[in-house]
């Protein structure tokens, strides 16, 4: 079983975070900025697509997984459609045995409370923004890349200028 390790670089917290996944036995441990352009984090995006049967996701807390409830059950979903299984350091919780179905249970719930579209939110370009990068001449793909919109956003965007 390969033991993976998991952390979001968020506070001041995070090498003691990196110490503690390690003291777990973990054979790997992936450290991952925030992504503030929203989306899924790309480390633990790599994580969930190389995990196998049998391995182990380690996190510290929940919230190093998701923001939202309904995002954790994602994360929780793709492990086990891979055999894999998560576990929490700090409230020693795991995705298998009775404590999974419990922690599926309040996640479920907790889910059903929340309300749709809490997540992360990409963040609005101005448009004198785009525009200045195209008369800089800039390309749409390369603008968008920069502020961190979508390219059809940058397209809509020159589109109501013109």
């Amino acid at each position: 079983m390969l033991r993976i390790g998991y952390v979001r670089l968020r506070d001041e917290g995070s090498a003691e975070d990196t110490a503690e996944l390690k003291a777990l036995g973990c054979h790997v441990v992936r450290a991952e900025e925030p992504n503030w352009t929203g989306g899924e984090p790309a480390v633990l995006a790599s994580i969930l697509a190389f995990i196998g049967p049998g391995d182990q996701l380690v996190v510290v807390r929940l919230d190093h997984l998701a923001t939202t409830g309904r995002g954790v059950l994602a994360v929780i979903s793709r492990l086990e459609a891979r055999g894999a299984s998560l576990y929490v350091a700090e409230q020693e919780l795991s995705s298998q045995g009775e404590s999974g179905r419990a922690l599926r249970a309040a996640l479920e719930a907790v889910a059903a409370v929340e309300p749709r579209g809490t997540g992360p939110r990409r963040k609005q370009a101005a448009a004198q923004d785009i525009l200045a990068l195209q008369r800089a001449g800039v390309g749409p793909v390369e603008i968008a890349r920069r502020l961190g919109v979508s390219r059809m956003t940058v397209w809509r965007k020159l589109k109501a200028e013109v």
